[in-house]
């Protein structure tokens, strides 16, 4: 069958594998649509230390399930969790296997999901009678964003800042907007804060035209947002994210800084902040993330910025990769 597959930095091509087996406990899917993201980018340009090679690409899935159970019967759409588990380090026996220390994720640590069929376990699977198959394969970022807001504590009435609306930061912004706080989306792309309104931000930040931290405080009376979620990695955003939360305030990281951060550490002491990460997802975060979906809070369309098929891929991660701000999320269509 035909796979996506990344030979080495900078070379993708589609491939012929076998076809996997299926064994008990667990379901045998077609593969419909597959969302590129800023992992494979990175994997692509050879940033990517959790990577070997050669590795099939593709994590964010909307599939069909080709022979299922009692509970996924065949012909059920389902999402699916692309992470593992290993039951025993310490996060997972805390009940956070988000953050598993041995964790492995398709198409980084293991081979993904930008293949004709895939064989998964049962629990990893959700079902939809409801979403489409682009929905489907949009939930997994969504929940990226969605478990950060968790991490936050968001409140229904909290200033809830969100730097970056990328297809994570978006997932930030929606989650937030759902539970009724004051979402502020930030970011130096104007079409991008367009899509962040239409996923429920209340008030945009232009970075590259207005002073992020002069609005800040304008839009929260001096305080400063009761949370800051940083989306983008950088150290200058790291830094301004302690230095304009709101005293006892929540700082969540989700970006991956490229370089050292210094910080005027006495913040995180004078303000009593809570400085918080955030990896990947629970399974309560893909349940909410589809009931936000169902309800028609996140504008789907306006934030996939290209669908292409299989033996596009290549080219458009080239492209990618050269324009990087020319696309929010892309889509395969297997």
């Amino acid at each position: 069958m035909n796979a996506l597959t990344l030979t080495e930095a900078g070379h993708v091509s589609i491939t012929q594998v076998a076809e996997p087996v299926l064994t008990p406990g667990h379901l045998l899917l077609k593969v419909e649509m597959v969302g590129l993201c800023g992992t494979d980018l990175n994997s692509f340009r050879g940033r990517n230390p959790l990577v070997s090679y050669p590795r099939i690409l593709g994590h964010e899935i909307g599939a069909t399930v080709l022979e299922g159970n009692a509970y996924t019967p065949s012909g059920t759409r389902v999402a699916v969790h692309p992470y593992t588990s290993c039951g025993r380090c310490p996060s997972c026996r805390r009940g956070r296997e988000n953050a598993c220390r041995h964790n492995e994720t398709f198409g980084v640590q293991r081979d993904g999901a930008i293949t004709e069929l895939l064989v998964v376990p049962a629990a990893k699977v959700y079902p939809s009678a409801t979403l489409s198959l682009k929905e489907l394969a949009i939930v997994e970022p969504l929940t990226v964003g969605a478990h950060a807001v968790a991490r936050g504590r968001v409140e229904k009435g909290d200033a809830v800042a969100i730097i970056g609306c990328g297809g994570i930061g978006l997932g930030a912004i929606a989650a937030s907007a759902f539970k009724g706080a004051r979402t502020i989306a930030i970011d130096l792309d104007d079409t991008k804060l367009e899509t962040a309104r239409l996923a429920g931000a209340t008030d945009l930040i232009h970075s590259a035209r207005e002073d992020v931290a002069e609005s800040l405080r304008e839009l929260t009376g001096g305080d400063g947002p009761d949370v800051i979620i940083e989306a983008i990695g950088l150290a200058e955003t790291f830094r301004l994210a302690v230095e304009e939360v709101a005293f006892t305030g929540r700082v969540v990281y989700i970006g991956y800084p490229k370089a050292h951060v210094e910080y005027e550490a006495k913040l995180f002491i004078q303000k009593e902040l809570d400085i918080l990460g955030s990896r990947n997802a629970l399974p309560q975060d893909f349940l909410e993330v589809m009931a936000m979906l169902d309800a028609g809070r996140f504008p789907v369309d306006a934030a996939v910025t290209a669908i292409v098929g299989l033996e596009r891929a290549p080219s458009i991660l080239a492209e990618w990769s050269a324009n990087p701000a020319a696309f929010t999320k892309i889509m395969v269509q297997m």
